[in-house]
C-alpha cells in the first residue's frame, strides 16, 4: 500500500491506496469525486502519475449527492440548504493564477439553488438537462428550480402526506432514459422517523414508474443504480453490493465487505464504492454485525466482471463518512472553486471568451 504525506502520516487527508490504483485512473483516464459530509468537503482523487495519487478537498457545508450534465460539462453538489451548481472551464484551468499549467478542468460555480434545509440525499440531472433531487425530510423526490424551494414530483405510495418528518428515510434515486426509475428508503412507514425501529431489516426498492415495491426486507439500501440496464443497490448494513432480480423481487450478492458501503459510480466495468467508518456510540450503527470490524473510510474498486477488489483508497486521518462516489470521465487533474472563498468571483465567463480578473484592492 502507498500512502499520500508518507512523511507526516497524520496530515490531514493522508491516505493509503492499493499500488496498482494510480496506473489504473491513469488508464481510465478519470478522477473521483466523493463528497463526505463529516469532514466538509468535496475531494478529488487524481493519478498525479502512474505511481501516485494527489488529491484536492475543497470545502462545503454539509456536501452530499453529487450529479453531473456531460452534455453542458456541469457538476451540481447538494449541500445543507441549498444547491450548487457549476461549468467547467478549460481555459480558466490553463491560467488559473495560483497554478497555471496544471489543471485540465475548473468547476466554476455559477447558479445556486437555496432549497432551504431539506436534507437531500442523491441529485441527478435528467434528460433535458433539469435537476431533480431526494428530498429525505419531506419524504419524496422533487425537482430544483428558481421558482420554489422545491416542487415534489414523486413520493412512496404509503406517504399520505408532505410534512417535515422524514418518514420512511427515502435516500436513493436511480435514473433510467434520463428519468428516475428506481428509488430506495428504510422502511414503509407513514410517521415521523418511523424507519428507526428496526432501521437493519425493513428497507426497500421501488419501482417509481409502477408506484411499488419491488424489494423489500433490506439492510439499509443506497445508491440505486442503473448500469448495462442490471439495477445495482448498495445494503450498508450489511455490506453488500447486490444486483436486483427485478421481475422476482430478489437479489444476488456481487460482493461482501466488512464495512458501511454508500456512494456508487461505475466506468467502464469498474465499479467505485464508498466505504464508511461506523460512529462511535451510535444506537443505530451499534446495531450491524460487523459494527466493531467498520473502522475504515474511503473507496473501493470493483471488476464488476469479475466481481473481485482490483484496488482501494482507505483514509487515516480527516474522512470517516462518505456518502456519495463519482467518476469525472475525461479528467485527470481537475480543480473546483466553492463559494466560501470570494477568489471564484475573479474568473469571468462569456459565450465566446473567458477571463481571470485583476483583483481590485479598492
Amino acid at each position: 500500500m502507498k500512502q499520500t504525506n508518507p512523511q507526516n502520516p497524520s496530515a490531514p487527508f493522508t491516505c493509503q491506496y492499493s499500488s496498482q490504483v494510480p496506473e489504473l485512473l491513469m488508464n481510465l483516464g478519470c478522477t473521483i469525486a466523493l463528497s463526505t459530509y463529516q469532514a466538509g468537503k468535496l475531494v478529488f482523487i487524481s493519478p498525479k502519475d502512474e505511481n501516485y495519487l494527489i488529491q484536492l478537498p475543497r470545502n462545503f457545508e454539509k456536501p452530499m449527492g453529487i450529479a453531473e450534465n456531460t452534455k453542458d460539462d456541469m457538476l451540481a453538489l447538494a449541500c445543507k440548504d441549498e444547491i450548487v451548481l457549476f461549468r467547467n472551464s478549460p481555459d480558466l484551468a490553463d491560467h488559473y493564477p495560483k497554478s497555471p499549467k496544471t489543471y485540465d478542468a475548473l468547476y466554476m460555480p455559477r447558479v445556486t439553488y437555496h432549497t432551504g434545509p431539506l436534507d437531500i440525499h442523491d441529485l441527478s440531472f435528467t434528460g433535458d438537462g433539469s435537476l431533480i433531487a431526494v428530498n429525505t425530510l419531506f419524504s419524496c423526490i422533487v425537482s430544483i428550480d428558481s421558482e420554489y424551494n422545491f416542487k415534489p414530483i414523486w413520493s412512496p405510495p404509503f406517504i399520505d402526506k408532505l410534512v417535515s418528518e422524514d418518514r420512511c428515510h427515502l435516500n436513493g434515486m436511480a435514473m433510467q432514459d434520463g428519468k428516475p426509475k428506481y428509488a430506495t428508503a428504510f422502511n414503509q412507514g407513514n410517521t415521523m422517523q418511523s424507519w428507526r425501529e428496526k432501521v437493519t431489516e425493513t428497507g426497500v426498492v421501488f419501482d417509481i414508474e409502477k408506484n411499488e415495491v419491488i424489494v423489500e426486507n433490506l439492510a439499509m439500501p443506497h445508491s440505486p443504480r442503473v448500469y448495462n440496464g442490471d439495477l445495482y443497490v448498495l445494503l450498508s448494513a450489511s455490506g453488500e453490493l447486490v444486483r436486483v432480480n427485478i421481475e422476482k423481487g430478489t437479489y444476488d450478492v456481487i460482493y461482501k465487505v466488512d464495512g458501511f458501503v454508500r456512494g456508487m459510480s461505475y466506468y467502464k466495468d469498474y465499479l467505485f464504492i464508498g466505504l464508511s467508518k461506523l460512529r462511535e456510540n451510535s444506537s443505530t450503527f451499534g446495531k450491524l454485525k460487523f459494527a466493531e470490524k467498520a473502522d475504515r473510510a474511503g473507496v473501493l474498486i470493483i471488476h464488476l466482471p469479475t466481481a473481485s477488489l482490483a484496488g482501494q483508497i482507505i483514509y487515516k486521518t480527516s474522512v470517516d463518512e462518505i456518502y456519495d462516489v463519482h467518476i469525472l470521465a475525461g479528467k485527470l487533474r481537475p480543480n473546483i472553486l466553492n463559494t466560501l472563498n470570494p477568489n471564484y468571483k475573479l474568473g469571468l465567463m462569456t459565450p465566446d471568451a473567458n477571463y481571470w480578473a485583476r483583483e481590485n484592492k479598492n
